[in-house]
């Protein structure tokens, strides 16, 4: 079993199931598998970017978690 990762803020990591989650950044075309702690922070933050009144404070704590926890991941789909 995989180690349990501390999440920068409260996302529902349940819905994505337990098997790895493929996430094709939208301007590059690149995808990348990620667990579904990653595509759940991931949602956060594109969802955070996608509303008028963006809490720019969780957006940084996300980037960070991936920059941390999923660096490849985070050049491929963030950077």
């Amino acid at each position: 079993m995989s180690k349990v990762r501390k999440l920068p803020f409260e996302c529902e990591v349940e819905d994505y199931g337990r098997d790895p989650v493929e996430i094709r950044n939208p301007l590059s075309g690149e995808s990348i598998s990620v667990s579904p702690d990653a595509a759940a922070v991931y949602d956060v933050i594109i969802g955070e970017q996608l509303v008028n009144n963006t809490n720019w404070g969780n957006v940084r704590k996300g980037l960070d978690w991936f920059i941390k926890h999923e660096p490849d991941a985070y050049m491929v789909l963030l950077d």
